[in-house]
């Protein structure tokens, strides 16, 4: 199945210039996000995951359906004052300000092997921060985990060499 077929371009959003990639043709499809969610978890293999990390929003969806297909928990990072019990923050540089993600003080424990997934990797500033994150939880990064990568902005490198793998690359 050709997935980049279910990625719509919507030029000039959310600013003009950027070119956002659509997801919701793909969602809207039932045998292509089942699909999706078949590879996202070839790129994971046989690897042991406790918790799969979804970020904020659109990673919810594939990372709740992973976390399931895992046998693993579940874990949402958001925006700040999002969620209800205490958190803990990280704060990362966008092209145009600062932004920040939370994630529950209490979602990982010492030594739980974490998937991270997104939707997209771009920048990597999103990805980084919640990898600082699960660190100072003193959680293992197993994987970052994204649908597609837009390699020409070298997201990567603000992932301090954990393992990365995307299923289509822009």
């Amino acid at each position: 199945m050709n997935l980049e077929q279910y990625i719509r371009d919507i030029p000039d959003f959310p600013k003009p210039g950027v070119v956002f990639k659509d997801i919701t043709p793909l969602l809207n499809d039932c045998d292509a996000y089942n699909y999706t969610v078949g590879q996202l978890l070839k790129l994971i293999g046989e690897q042991k995951i406790d918790k799969v990390i979804g970020v904020e929003s659109r990673g919810f969806f594939f990372g709740m359906l992973l976390a399931q297909k895992l046998k693993a928990g579940f874990i949402p990072v958001r925006k700040p004052n999002k969620l209800p019990h205490k958190t803990l923050a990280q704060s990362y540089d966008l092209e145009y300000g600062s932004d920040a993600v939370e994630i529950h003080a209490d979602a990982i424990h010492k030594g739980d092997k974490i998937l991270i997934h997104d939707d997209v990797l771009a920048t990597g500033g999103t990805a980084g921060a919640v990898c600082q994150l699960v660190k100072e939880l003193g959680g293992e990064i197993v994987q970052c985990n994204f649908l597609m990568e837009l390699t020409l902005l070298n997201g990567r490198e603000k992932l301090d060499g954990h393992p990365v793998a995307s299923l289509l690359k822009y």
